[in-house]
């Protein structure tokens, strides 16, 4: 079972973006907590600058004895940031299978997984649109994932292409026996908005929160000077508090989409379609695999 950890901030005033873990009451860049060695966390971290796409770190280190990332995280300044501390469900320990994924300006990252991927993945493979199979870089079952959100319209609107995906999974991995197919919570983002979702085959999906907005926050705490050195329109969506600063967050109910963008946060309902089949995407015809 995967134990992944999601942190993604958004903050259009780069040069206090990365100090935005103030809502949890912290000054540091955003560093992991340390964890037990044997889970030894291993980190990619993106961020938005000057150039159209994000730029990518990556390592199969410990996040908590990085230098590189500590000397990195001091200096870098950005609008938007992913950052994602992977414990393997499986598949193997190599930077190309390190989240989050990325095509052009999309970030893509899953904490969870689809049980019984071995059963499922050529299904799913063959369901992704030719264009895109060349920049599949690695193995797991999250970039799959995300290349069927991409396949089903991720650039048009990002709900309904996960929920599309997510749909396709469930019917595919059911037609293998599988009960309960998915355990997800994902984030994503084309360097504008961010989209948070929580969901779970079975009912029982691991947990999202999103941060109050900071005008409110001021309000709350007008003697917490760290507030005044974050933007009005700064949000952080993450899978655990970060912290215990009463009223800063939020957990995303089950089954729900948190949409990050212009200062706002709203949460829709996420429901994938649920058929023997599902919507198959446009570029294939004819019957599903066996």
């Amino acid at each position: 079972m995967s134990l992944a950890r999601l942190l993604r901030l958004a903050d259009p005033s780069p040069g206090r973006a990365l100090r935005a873990r103030a809502l949890a009451g912290r000054a540091e860049p955003a560093l992991p907590a340390r964890r037990r060695d044997d889970e030894r966390g291993r980190i990619r971290r993106r961020w938005y600058g000057a150039e159209e796409r994000p730029a990518v770190f990556r390592s199969v280190e410990p996040a908590w004895s990085d230098a590189n990332l500590r000397e990195l995280a001091a200096h870098v300044r950005s609008p938007l940031f992913f950052a994602h501390i992977r414990a393997s469900s499986g598949t193997a320990v190599q930077q190309t299978n390190c989240h989050p994924f990325r095509r052009g300006r999309w970030l893509f990252m899953h904490n969870g997984l689809i049980h019984d991927f071995h059963r499922v993945k050529r299904d799913l493979v063959l369901d992704i649109d030719p264009s895109l199979y060349p920049s599949i870089d690695g193995q797991t079952d999250s970039e799959v994932l995300f290349h069927l959100a991409l396949t089903f319209g991720l650039d048009d609107d990002p709900p309904a292409a996960v929920a599309a995906a997510v749909g396709l999974v469930e019917a595919a991995s059911r037609r293998r026996g599988t009960e309960h197919p998915i355990q997800m919570t994902i984030a994503t983002t084309d360097g504008e908005r961010m989209w948070g979702f929580r969901y779970s085959s079975e009912g029982r999906s691991r947990s999202v929160f999103v941060t109050t907005d900071v005008p409110t926050l001021r309000r709350l705490y007008p003697s917490l000077a760290v507030l005044d050195r974050i933007s009005d329109e700064t949000h952080l969506i993450v899978s655990e508090p970060l912290g215990d600063l009463e009223g800063a967050w939020h957990e995303v109910p089950e089954a729900s989409c948190a949409v990050v963008g212009g200062g706002h946060v709203e949460i829709v309902p996420f429901v994938p379609p649920r058929s023997s089949r599902a919507q198959r995407p446009a570029h294939l015809a004819g019957s599903w695999p066996a």
